[in-house]
């Protein structure tokens, strides 16, 4: 193992270092049982001011492995919800030649400088940082960055627990009593908050008449108990969770029916019922009556043809008759 002298970053303590830091480790057994025994680096790359201020704080230990090959950047999402120190390992195999490849640790677009060391172990390059959360403000994304031909990148995302409520509508009516609840899976907030939306404003539910905030005897979930629901109780719920780092929120959606909600449908095939009997009552009046009119069409033709028959017989005889006369003189 050898630190590469064309690459950033330092390549190991200080001698005057060394003693402080083999005390400090000593006197750290936490640190020291929660690294990783196989790790290139011989010291931890972090100011002793820091170790010795945060040296009560626990380890997270994580890594990231690229290759020359990768296509795409490699993420991991690292969830926390109270200080720690924080080692972040990259490393990349390649076969190409480890001088020529440079690396960059950044925390969003911020260039970070000096705090991460730069190792090799035959074709694998490595690059350590290490640093210390204590504060929302040092949350977010971490990455490491290898520049060769083409760049390499490894990013750790760093978030407070989520939070787990109700991935559907909570559906329930009026009059009834129901709980919205929300739970943190092996965490411990240190507040629970909950809110209901009037509009886009989230408000602070309070103690209300009919609305009561329950917590867990963990406090690793909260509920909200609403009696005598009304309509205007529905709508929008956020419970929100605060951390030591920050604050977490879950989405519970209430839908509140009246009791004449489960009769429209049965009223809509009601009413669709009665308009299609009244549009087949309809029809077959009208097509009766157009059948009677036909009928009385067909009646008064026959009436004017019997008629037209007769007048016909009629004017057919009188010439006869005259022609007799004239005979008989």
């Amino acid at each position: 193992m050898r630190a590469l002298p064309g690459l950033r970053g330092p390549r190991g303590p200080t001698p005057g270092l060394l003693p402080f830091l083999c005390l400090l480790a000593a006197a750290r057994p936490s640190l020291a049982d929660g690294s990783d025994p196989d790790s290139p680096f011989t010291s931890l790359p972090v100011r002793e001011e820091m170790m010795a201020k945060y040296s009560n704080l626990s380890l997270e230990s994580h890594n990231i492995s690229l290759t020359e090959h990768a296509s795409m950047p490699i993420e991991k999402n690292i969830t926390l919800d109270r200080p720690a120190n924080i080692q972040l390992t990259c490393q990349l195999t390649t076969s190409r030649d480890l001088n020529s490849v440079n690396v960059t640790w950044k925390k969003g677009d911020e260039l970070l400088e000096n705090n991460y060391l730069i190792n090799e172990t035959g074709n694998i390059l490595y690059t350590q940082y290490m640093f210390t959360i204590i504060n929302s403000k040092q949350m977010g994304s971490y990455s490491c960055f290898f520049q060769e031909e083409k760049e390499l990148r490894g990013t750790f995302h760093f978030k407070v627990p989520k939070l787990h409520g109700r991935n559907k509508p909570l559906i329930s009516y009026v009059g009834d009593s129901t709980v919205l609840t929300c739970k943190c899976e092996g965490c411990f907030p240190l507040n629970w908050t909950w809110y209901s939306s009037n509009g886009s404003v989230q408000v602070p539910v309070g103690v209300q008449k009919n609305k009561c905030v329950m917590n867990g005897t963990y406090a690793n979930e909260t509920s909200l108990k609403i009696t005598w629901l009304l309509e205007e109780d529905g709508g929008s719920y956020w419970c929100r969770a605060l951390f030591q780092l920050g604050e977490s929120e879950e989405h519970i959606e209430l839908v509140v029916l009246s009791y004449l909600v489960p009769l429209k449908p049965f009223l809509a095939i009601v009413a669709e019922v009665v308009l299609l009997v009244t549009v087949i009552l309809l029809c077959e009046k009208y097509t009766q009556k157009k059948q009677q009119h036909s009928d009385n069409e067909k009646e008064f033709e026959q009436i004017e043809q019997l008629k037209s028959d007769d007048s016909n017989g009629i004017e057919n005889n009188a010439p006869r008759l005259r022609k007799t006369e004239s005979a008989a003189q």
